[in-house]
């Protein structure tokens, strides 16, 4: 977000109670603020109307709605009706869908508003919805991620002792309780004031906001869940695939390298892989800048400036393709998934060849 003041210098620094910094505004209200155009840098101005936001982002965002909207429909149609063995893998999964096709859904709003010349025309609540589903989103992602590395990692290594307690009710539980600590990361986010009236530009969401002392609660709070959601996640995900593969390649050796062990472990080398790439690609980028800036703010040193804003906002990007990466996981992650998928091919395969026949 830029910074904020009635004089601001720069874009980065004022994200609200996440990644920003504001110049001493403590005598100041957001509705104060509200009432009279604020006014940010040139340099902020320049690149909020730039080419990067106003064009190739909202071109980013397009292309992963056309893409993602299908994709996540099949999926969660195939996960919840044409799958009829439902195991715990596609309990996480069709859960998984699900967020992804949410998230999705509210991307319009996001391209409208980036095409708009980062003008927000929806109102103040949509605005804190949108940004608070971002959050939620990327959060339940992980955590569902998290729940399919360990509840495969049990089904290696413990195949019949877990019968008794892998089963779809206690995956439903385990869901259940994903979305609401998911959807606790959001609640702050809902209870802050999102769009602000800026001169030469009207009104921005998520992308100028007010930041003073009352707020540096939210600093320590987001670096904690940064660490809860993300890093402790990525290292229990990290562990869990590691030593599947390392299982698998031990129960190969001993078997005399099977088809059935070599398919298993080829399918967790790939699901590790893909896993491996959402992390990195789409959830450390904004997770490291979040957790850097917050110690920035924790330790009352500025942040730097327009460079940094650029690298959050590629960030966020980076952070919803994976609306369009999961269907990865769902392929190399649920043999039932793979089948369905393998069969519609088939199917549309022998169709063609009988109208070629038939003509």
């Amino acid at each position: 977000m830029a910074w904020m003041e009635h004089n601001c210098s720069s874009v980065f620094e004022c994200r609200v109670n996440i990644t920003s910094h504001l110049y001493n505004t403590t005598d100041l209200t957001a509705e104060q603020l509200f009432k009279d155009a604020l006014r940010i840098s040139d340099d902020a101005l320049l690149f909020l109307k730039g080419s990067l936001v106003t064009r190739v982002m909202p071109s980013f965002y397009i292309f992963l709605f056309i893409i993602s909207l299908p994709l996540n429909t099949l999926a969660l149609l195939t996960f919840t009706c044409k799958i009829k063995e439902k195991k715990p893998a596609v309990i996480f999964m069709s859960n998984l869908a699900c967020v992804d096709l949410l998230f999705t859904l509210l991307l319009p709003l996001k391209i409208h508003y980036h095409l708009n010349g980062s003008h927000w025309v929806y109102g103040e609540a949509a605005c804190r919805v949108l940004t608070s589903a971002f959050y939620c989103y990327m959060y339940c992602s992980i955590l569902l991620m998290m729940c399919m590395s360990v509840d495969r990692l049990v089904a290696v290594l413990f195949p019949f002792a877990s019968l008794t307690w892998r089963n779809v009710k206690n995956s439903v539980y385990l869901c259940a309780v994903v979305w609401l600590l998911a959807i606790a990361v959001a609640i702050p986010l809902l209870s802050i004031t999102q769009t602000f009236n800026v001169k030469h530009m009207s009104i921005t969401c998520h992308d100028v906001s007010l930041y003073n002392a009352a707020d540096q609660k939210y600093v320590y709070l987001f670096s904690i869940l940064s660490c809860l959601y993300f890093f402790l996640p990525l290292v229990v995900t990290l562990v869990c695939y590691s030593t599947i593969i390392n299982s698998l390649s031990k129960s190969g050796r001993l078997a005399k390298s099977s088809s059935s062990t070599s398919d298993q472990r080829r399918r967790a080398v790939m699901m590790f892989i893909a896993v491996l790439i959402e992390f990195v690609v789409c959830f450390a980028p904004t997770n490291v800048i979040l957790l850097y800036h917050c110690v920035l703010l924790a330790t009352g040193v500025g942040g730097e400036g327009n460079t940094s804003y650029m690298t959050y906002m590629l960030a966020l990007c980076a952070g919803s393709s994976s609306v369009f990466l999961d269907p990865l996981l769902y392929y190399y992650g649920s043999f039932q998934c793979k089948q369905q998928i393998r069969s519609v091919l088939r199917w549309r395969r022998t169709k063609k060849a009988s109208n070629i026949s038939s003509t």
